[in-house]
């Protein structure tokens, strides 16, 4: 995969400081608790050994993805987008033509994103459907529960 992953500063500074947690502070307790385990004798039949080799793993899986996040990252510079259209980084106010009511997202890079806040991921299929969208604008978009029909009511640089 070689897609950029676009994000704030303070997105990058999140996941940078969450790797380097796991790497630091919660892989040398996995460590000692395989050391403690082998200690015991026989590793065949030894669960707590195959149980925190197994926590090791999943772990360094976690460790590897956000590694990637930070590889592929694409700081974006604010106060180089438009402000006059749904762009990374707003928030926007829609109305939902279906049901009647305003909603608000705000768009942001990965390490951010917090669905039951309105934080959603700027490369999600709604964010997407909003994006080069102005005020005024109605838009239909296609999600994995169907289709969404939004109004643009407003939008808004909270950040920067």
């Amino acid at each position: 995969m070689s897609d950029r992953i676009p994000m704030t500063r303070a997105g990058y500074d999140k996941i940078r400081a969450e790797a380097a947690h796991l790497n630091d502070v919660e892989m040398p307790i996995i460590a000692q608790r395989i050391a403690d385990a082998r200690a015991e004798g026989d590793l065949k039949e030894n669960a707590e050994y195959h149980g925190a080799r197994e926590s090791q793993g999943m772990l360094q899986a976690k460790i590897n993805l956000l590694r990637d996040k930070l590889a592929r990252a694409s700081i974006v510079d604010m106060s180089l987008l438009p402000k006059d259209e749904v762009v990374f980084g707003c928030t926007v106010v829609v109305r939902d033509l279906d049901f009647g009511d305003d909603e608000e997202f705000v768009l942001v890079g990965a390490g951010e994103e917090d669905y039951d806040q309105g934080r959603i991921l700027i490369t999600s299929p709604l964010a997407q459907g909003l994006v080069g969208k102005k005020i005024g604008d109605k838009v239909a978009i296609e999600v994995p529960a169907g289709t969404n029909n939004f109004e643009i009511l407003d939008i808004r640089r909270d950040e920067e």
